[in-house]
């Protein structure tokens, strides 16, 4: 018996020496390990319980390290429209992981914030840290693009889409490209006065997605300006499918304002 209480003693001490080793947050194996314990736990509570960022709080109290837990953090303010939080979270986590992180905050300065310049600055050292990289389905060339259109360069934003288009194609190109990035070649065109140009890129873009309300509208700004007579059409499928619901497919797009996107009111205006 004597033995026994001694092995059982003995055993409770080796365990409690297990629990008090401290944890290795620089092994990428534990900080994922427990990234998704804790993500687990924070997503079980949803992005609008205080639950959410206990959770995050705990997983940081153990690595302050975690990269992805900052960006996280950052989720319910994005939503919410407090972004100098959601910048304060996403900084943290480039700073602490530049390759991963950078992107993403150069999409949160481009789509979001509409800070054209930082997301340029963003997205030059993403290409560097990631060459090829993508984020929200698109390559990094693309939302230098829609900075540049924003910012009046047509002809970078241009260079930029070729560029686009080139990663995309890169390997067997076998797969589809994107609607939008056609989408946005015949914008540029567009606003440059190449309406030929225009008409062809919007026409592609709708070969893939004919219901894109804002590719119906920009093909028929283009014909109202070449005095192409089935303008009207356009017009009239542009605001069809927009009422219908149907949007640039983008991540959020219902709650986002992309670059030259056109309004219920100004499709209206046309008819």
């Amino acid at each position: 018996m004597k033995s026994a209480a001694f092995l059982i003693i003995m055993l409770g001490s080796y365990l409690s020496c297990l629990a008090q080793k401290p944890v290795d947050c620089n092994s990428i194996a534990v900080q994922d390990s427990l990234f998704d314990v804790y993500s687990k736990k924070a997503r079980s509570f949803g992005y609008d319980h205080p639950g959410w960022d206990q959770s995050y709080d705990s997983l940081l109290a153990i690595c302050p390290n975690i990269s992805e837990a900052y960006q996280e953090k950052g989720l319910p303010h994005l939503f919410k429209g407090n972004l100098a939080k959601v910048f304060e979270y996403n900084d943290k986590a480039v700073e602490l992981d530049p390759k991963r992180w950078t992107a993403y905050r150069g999409y949160l300065h481009c789509v979001y914030a509409k800070n054209y310049e930082k997301a340029i600055l963003d997205f030059e050292k993403a290409l560097i840290l990631t060459p090829n990289g993508f984020i929200q389905d698109h390559t990094f060339w693309f939302f230098l693009a829609l900075c540049n259109i924003e910012l009046g360069n047509y002809e970078k934003a241009e260079e930029f889409l070729q560029k686009d288009i080139a990663q995309q194609r890169r390997g067997e190109g076998k797969n589809d490209l994107h609607f939008n990035s056609l989408l946005y070649f015949g914008i540029v065109y567009y606003l440059m006065n190449e309406y030929d140009r225009a008409d062809k890129w919007l026409r592609d873009c709708l070969q893939l997605y004919e219901q894109h309300p804002m590719a119906n509208y920009y093909l028929a700004m283009t014909m109202k300006i070449t005095g192409n007579t089935q303008q009207k059409l356009y017009f009239e499928r542009a605001r069809q499918y927009a009422r219908e619901g149907y949007r640039l497919n983008e991540p959020n797009s219902r709650n986002l304002t992309f670059p030259k996107q056109v309004s219920m009111e100004e499709m209206e205006k046309e008819l």
